[in-house]
């Protein structure tokens, strides 16, 4: 009786998984890569020369805002990044 108890757990558990997994899959879910740039500050094509906030990378920045268009980011050493 105890095994199968554990075997139908073990079984739930085992479909939930394959559940949460599949869901991820089909919702296209990314995670950024765990780095960050030293970012003085963002430009976007669609706010002018405005400066706006300082992001990690580019994927941090596309999550953030998903509509900005292409963005740049200006590094502290005077360097930039393009997001485009």
């Amino acid at each position: 009786m105890a095994l199968s108890t554990r075997t139908g757990i073990l079984l739930l558990l085992s479909v939930g998984i394959m559940l949460l997994t599949i869901t991820m899959l089909a919702s296209g879910a990314e995670a950024c890569p765990q780095y960050c740039l030293d970012v003085a500050y963002t430009t976007c094509t669609a706010s002018g020369d405005k400066h706006l906030k300082a992001y990690c990378n580019c994927c941090f920045l596309t999550e953030a805002m998903p509509n900005a268009g292409n963005c740049t980011l200006h590094l502290s050493d005077g360097t930039q990044q393009s997001c485009s």
